[in-house]
C-alpha cells in the first residue's frame, strides 16, 4: 500500500535525492546540430531548472550513431563529455538533478541523416527517411546492449544523476516487445519472454555498468510503452508482464509509464491537436503530399484529459512495488496530487513545462488553492518543431517536447 506524498516533498530516486517529485520528461530539443552539447541545449534545461523541477531529461542521447532518429542528435562517445560536463554542472548549479535518456530508436531511426544503418527485429521500410532497417542479428543486439552499458558509463563521467534507458515508442526494445513488428521465430521473437529479452537485457547491461563503476552510484530508470494504441501492438496486459519481469530483475529504481508509437500512432501519447500541415511543411515532395493527403490516418486526434494516461497506469501501481512515475496531462496542482494520492511516486511533465519553464515554482509559491493554470493549450502546435528548435507557439518560450 502506497501513503500519498506532497509532490513537493524531497524524494529518494534509487541513490539520489531529488529537492521534489516532478520530472521533466525526456524531450528531443533540436538543438544539437553537430550531436554535440550547445549553449542552447543548457539554456533548455536550465531553464526548468530554474523553474523548479527536482530532475531535468536530456534526450535523446543514442548509444549509437545509427541508434539515433536523426543525425543531429547526440550520441553518446568520449568526444561528447566536455558538453556534457557543462550541462550538468549548469543543471546542478540551479539545484536540480539531470537524467540522460539512452537508447536506441531501431526501426524509427533515419539511416539517411545518420549515415548509419537502421536496425529493427524484421527488414522494416521508414518512409520518412525512405530507407530499410536492416534485421538485427544475435550479434547486433548483443552490441546494442554493450553500447547501452557504454552510454551508462559515459553518462556517470559526465556527471548525470540517473539514466532512462528508452523502453517505448517501438524504438528498438519496443518494437521488439511489440507482437505487431516483430515477426522473428528466432530466440528474440513469438512468445512476450522472447520479445522481451532486448528489453531485460539492455536494462541488465546497464545496472552491471552501473553497478561495477566504481564509488559514484546514479539511479536507472525506464521509460516503457503500456500499450501501442493499435490492434496487434503492445498491450496494457503484455506490458504489465513485462514491467513484473523488469521489477524482478532488480535493475531498475523505477519506471516511467508512457504510450503510443513513433511508427504507427505518435498521438496516442500526445493527446490533443494534430498539426498535419505544420508536420508537412518540414518536407518537401514527395513526402510533405503524402502527410497532407494521409496524414490524419498517421496523427490520430484523441480529446485532451488531464492526466490521461492514470487508468491505464493505475493498473501498474496496483500490481508493482516498484516506484512508478506518472505521465501524460500533468499540468497543474490538483493533478498532481491526484497522482500522489493514486500512489505514484513522481508526475513527469513535457508540454506544460515547454510553454511555461517556471510553472513549477508558479505553483509551489502562488498555488494553495490549486488556482494556478498551464498556460498549455494542447493544440501540439509544438510538435512540428522538432525539426528546426523546439519551442512553444503560443507562449514563444524556448523549452522542449516531449517523445
Amino acid at each position: 500500500m502506497h501513503s500519498s506524498a506532497d509532490v513537493f516533498s524531497e524524494a529518494k530516486l534509487g541513490p539520489v535525492t531529488l529537492r521534489n517529485r516532478v520530472i521533466k520528461a525526456a524531450t528531443f530539443e533540436a538543438s544539437t546540430p553537430h550531436a554535440l552539447v550547445t549553449d542552447d541545449l543548457i539554456k533548455y534545461h536550465q531553464l526548468p531548472a530554474a523553474g523548479g523541477v527536482g530532475m531535468t531529461t536530456v534526450a535523446y542521447c543514442a548509444v549509437s550513431p545509427g541508434g539515433r532518429t536523426d543525425g543531429w542528435q547526440i550520441w553518446m562517445r568520449p568526444e561528447a563529455l566536455p558538453g556534457l560536463r557543462r550541462l550538468t554542472e549548469t543543471i546542478h548549479g540551479e539545484g536540480a538533478a539531470i537524467s540522460a535518456q539512452i537508447g536506441h530508436a531501431g526501426p524509427v531511426a533515419n539511416a539517411r541523416t545518420n549515415k548509419a544503418p537502421a536496425l529493427a527485429p524484421v527488414r522494416f521500410f521508414n518512409p520518412l527517411s525512405m530507407r530499410f532497417a536492416r534485421k538485427a542479428t544475435v550479434d547486433d543486439i548483443r552490441d546494442v546492449m554493450t553500447a547501452h552499458a557504454n552510454a551508462a558509463r559515459l553518462a556517470i563521467d559526465a556527471g548525470f544523476d540517473a539514466v532512462e534507458v528508452h523502453l517505448g515508442h517501438n524504438y528498438l526494445a519496443s518494437s521488439f516487445l511489440s507482437p505487431l513488428i516483430n515477426r522473428r521465430a528466432d530466440e528474440f521473437g513469438g512468445s512476450l519472454e522472447n520479445r522481451a529479452k532486448v528489453a531485460r537485457g539492455v536494462v541488465r547491461a546497464v545496472r552491471d555498468a552501473v553497478d561495477k563503476h566504481g564509488d559514484r552510484r546514479i539511479a536507472v530508470t525506464a521509460k516503457l510503452n503500456m500499450s501501442d494504441g493499435v490492434r496487434g501492438g503492445i498491450t496494457c496486459e503484455e506490458s504489465l508482464q513485462t514491467a513484473t519481469w523488469l521489477e524482478e530483475d532488480g535493475g531498475l529504481d523505477a519506471i516511467e509509464l508512457t504510450a503510443g508509437s513513433s511508427l504507427v500512432n505518435p498521438m496516442y501519447l500526445f493527446r490533443g491537436g494534430a498539426p498535419v500541415k505544420e508536420f508537412a511543411a518540414n518536407f518537401k515532395p514527395p513526402i510533405s503530399w503524402g502527410i497532407r493527403m494521409s496524414g490524419h490516418k498517421f496523427f490520430r486526434e484523441y480529446p485532451y484529459r488531464e492526466a490521461y494516461l492514470l487508468r491505464e497506469a493505475k493498473l501498474f501501481r496496483a500490481e508493482l512495488k516498484l516506484p512508478l512515475i506518472l505521465l501524460g496531462g500533468i499540468t497543474n496542482r490538483n493533478t498532481m496530487d491526484l497522482a500522489m494520492a493514486e500512489g505514484f511516486d513522481f508526475v513527469a511533465m513535457g508540454r506544460a513545462l515547454l510553454a511555461e519553464p517556471d510553472l513549477i515554482n508558479r505553483i509551489k509559491n502562488e498555488d494553495s488553492a490549486g488556482s494556478v493554470t498551464s498556460r498549455c493549450t494542447h493544440c501540439n502546435q509544438c510538435m512540428p518543431t522538432i525539426y528546426r528548435h523546439t519551442h512553444c507557439v503560443v507562449t514563444g518560450a524556448p523549452d522542449s517536447l516531449s517523445i
